[in-house]
Order: C-alpha cells, then sequence, then structure tokens
C-alpha cells in the first residue's frame, strides 16, 4: 500500500466509551480523523439490563429506551462520512457470574445481539469489507471479529484494564484470548505495546494525539480573572481528580512545602479526594468541573502544568493525554515519572520522589523561556491525532 494513512476505507468502531461521553475519548478522536479520508461507523455499548432497571431515567438511558422501543433511529449521522450507533437490543449484565462457562455462553449471547444490530446499521449505510476497530472492549465484542467477519480486526489498548478489580475478574483470562485472536493490536503507550506484544507478535506503538485545535497559543493573552489576581505562582493541574490515577499525598505535600504558591485543581472530584486534607488548605483551590472550551484558558492561567500521577497498575502505562495539552500551549510540566512519561523526558521535567517534584516545579518556573515555551508547542504538535492514524496504517498494511 503506497498512502500513508487509511482511504476509502469502510471502518467499524466499538469500545468502552460512548459518543455522548462528557470527558475527551481517544476513541471519539480516532472516529473523527478516520472520517476525513473513510466512512466510519461509531457504536456504543448496547443498554444492559442492569442499567435499565436500576437507573431508567439516567443520562444517555432514555435515549436507548427510545431506540429500542423504535421511537427514535439508532443510527444517527453526526459529520459527513461519520454516524454513530445507538443499539437496539438489551444485553445481559455478566460480570458477576462466577462460573467460566456459563458467563461464557452468556456473553456470546450477548455478543450475537450486538452484531446483529451493528450488521443492520452496515447493511443501512452499505459498509463493503470493513475494518473492525476495538477500543479496549473485551467483553461486549470478543466474538465481533468471527460475526461480523472483517477484513482485518484491530483490538486497540490505551488504558490497563486490569488493574481495575471489574475487569480484572475475567479479563485476566479473556484479554489475553481477544488480543492473540485479533489480526493486529496497536496500543498508544510503549508499556501496553510490550503487554500486547507477550500474547500476539503483530502488536504495534501508534503514539497518541492530542486536540490541536482546542489545545492552541490562541489563549495566549486570555487569563482566567480569579486566577490572574491571585499572588504567588499558579501551579495547576486540569483533569479529572481521580483518586485512584492522582497522589493526594504528593500534591498535599506541594501545598504544604510551597506555601506562597498557589495550586489550582481544575476538574470533578471523586469521594477521597472531596474529603482530603487538601481542602483544608489555604493554597489549594478547586474550581470544580469545567467546559472543555474552557480548559485552555486555565492552563493559559498556570505558570506550571503538572501531573502527579499514582504509581499503580492502574497508570503505570498510561499514555498521560494532558501533557501533550499542557505542551501545546507552551506550559512547563512537571510530572510522576513513569515509562509512559518517558518519551517526554527531554521536554518536561520528570519526578521520581516528592522532593524532586517540590524542586522541578521551582526549576521549572526558573526556566521558562520564549525558546523553551516554542520547544514544547513543536513536541505537543507532532503527536497528532494524524499522525499516530499514520502509524495505525503501517500496522494494518498487510490486510488492506
Amino acid at each position: 500500500m503506497q498512502q500513508e494513512t487509511i482511504k476509502g476505507r469502510d471502518i467499524v468502531i466499538v469500545g468502552q466509551q460512548p459518543w455522548d461521553v462528557s470527558i475527551g475519548s481517544n476513541c471519539k478522536n480516532i472516529a473523527i480523523e478516520l472520517a476525513k479520508n473513510n466512512r466510519v461507523l461509531y457504536v456504543n455499548s448496547a443498554l444492559e439490563r442492569k442499567n435499565l432497571m436500576f437507573n431508567r431515567n439516567g443520562p444517555g438511558i432514555s435515549k436507548r429506551r427510545n431506540v429500542i422501543d423504535k421511537k427514535e433511529k439508532g443510527l444517527i449521522s453526526v459529520a459527513n462520512d461519520l454516524w454513530t450507533l445507538y443499539p437496539n437490543v438489551i444485553i445481559e449484565s455478566i460480570n458477576w457470574i462466577s462460573i467460566t462457562r456459563i458467563f461464557d455462553w452468556v456473553n456470546k449471547r450477548n455478543n450475537v445481539l450486538f452484531s446483529e444490530s451493528i450488521s443492520e446499521a452496515i447493511s443501512e449505510l452499505g459498509f463493503k469489507d470493513i475494518i473492525l476497530f476495538n477500543d479496549n472492549d473485551m467483553f461486549k465484542s470478543f466474538y465481533l471479529r468471527k460475526l461480523l467477519k472483517p477484513v482485518v480486526s484491530i483490538y486497540y489498548s490505551r488504558d490497563y484494564m486490569l488493574g481495575v478489580d471489574y475487569w480484572k475478574k475475567h479479563g485476566e483470562r479473556v484479554e489475553p484470548l481477544i488480543i492473540k485472536e485479533s489480526d493486529v493490536c496497536v496500543a498508544n503507550s510503549t508499556y501496553l505495546t510490550e503487554y500486547c506484544k507477550k500474547y500476539n507478535p503483530n502488536s504495534y506503538y501508534i503514539g497518541q494525539g492530542c486536540d490541536l485545535e482546542l489545545f492552541s497559543t490562541e489563549f495566549d493573552n486570555y487569563c482566567i480573572d480569579e486566577i490572574g489576581t491571585l499572588e504567588g505562582p499558579k501551579i495547576g493541574y486540569v483533569g479529572a481528580l481521580d483518586s485512584i490515577r492522582l497522589d493526594i499525598e504528593l500534591i498535599a505535600f506541594i501545598a504544604m512545602n510551597l506555601p506562597n504558591y498557589n495550586i489550582i485543581l481544575v476538574g470533578p472530584e471523586d469521594d477521597l479526594f472531596h474529603n482530603s486534607i487538601l481542602h483544608s488548605l489555604p493554597n489549594v483551590i478547586f474550581t470544580g468541573l469545567k467546559s472543555s472550551d474552557e480548559l485552555p484558558k486555565y492552563i493559559n492561567s498556570f505558570d506550571v502544568c503538572i501531573n502527579p500521577q499514582l504509581i499503580n497498575e492502574v497508570t503505570v502505562g498510561n499514555y498521560p493525554r494532558k501533557i501533550d495539552e499542557y505542551l501545546a500551549m507552551g506550559k512547563p510540566v512537571v510530572a510522576t515519572k513513569t515509562q509512559a512519561a518517558d518519551i517526554f523526558k527531554d521536554i518536561i521535567y520528570l519526578a521520581e520522589t516528592k522532593e524532586e517534584f517540590l524542586e522541578q516545579i521551582k526549576k521549572g518556573l526558573n526556566e521558562d523561556s520564549s525558546l523553551r515555551i516554542s520547544e514544547r508547542i513543536k513536541v505537543a504538535q507532532s503527536h497528532s491525532w494524524e499522525n499516530s492514524i499514520k502509524e495505525l496504517t503501517k500496522a494494518i498494511k498487510n490486510f488492506i
């Protein structure tokens, strides 16, 4: 294949995150990029009976109920050559099942129902010789390679799912199987690529993109008023405040040892964050959830951006997407040292201890310059979704 990127193909994407997800989504970004040169069907997860029973009127459930009841169409055009599908089926909630053969039997039945709904949409759209792209959906899409018969099946690893108890229960057995049986596996971090290679030699690192249109220097002259009026350096984090991923003790250590610095945390909190010592520290500021178009303005208000990760099974291999977002706006970045973050070692400040984190924040402040800003932006711009799709194309070149 001579082309640099996939063109003129029909692609079906399945995964964990629905199209109407409220947070940033790799899978959605990939779908949007692929739809520039291909026809793409983005499939939402099927409605589980448990969610219907206990969250009947919850966000997103009403839409899915209406599709199942034939009150609304499930296949929706969201952009040129890009559609999303709300499956018209209900599947069973099965992770509670402990007996392997029963779990597999019900899971296969779920997959059959799911595939039938997808096949209807494929037929309506006139898709042929599909490429199947599976975003970490190890259960509900386990049998889709056999049921949909794509010309190539791709398993995309962007999170170490087995670090979470829910996925670990059956995933320790199931995920290696779906990785092995896929034609190609691709991952957004070197750590996850090595993990996939244990089960499938056709596993490749395709990097990660950044929303360069949203996170750009056009916000250079924009500062959030309540932050701009604060005295002292402004150290900020933007993203979900999730205690399984972020180090609360490290953030508290920074705040207590740099009392004249402002530590600004932008994003929704989980319970542990909400009840943590951080709320008693006068120089820690919580802004709450902000809309995506406000996030660049907050980042631009910071003097240094941080990514204070915990090191555990969930985080150790994850690509730190927000580092690209910080760099795209030219900001100094201090982050916990991980294998995935190591690709940024020449452009950001990495720390292995709490004390190092303090020193690197000070260093980031003192070493900032117009040259460093330009270098950061250049690195972020190289991490585009276009480049990631080019790497994906190389990975599947023997199949298309």
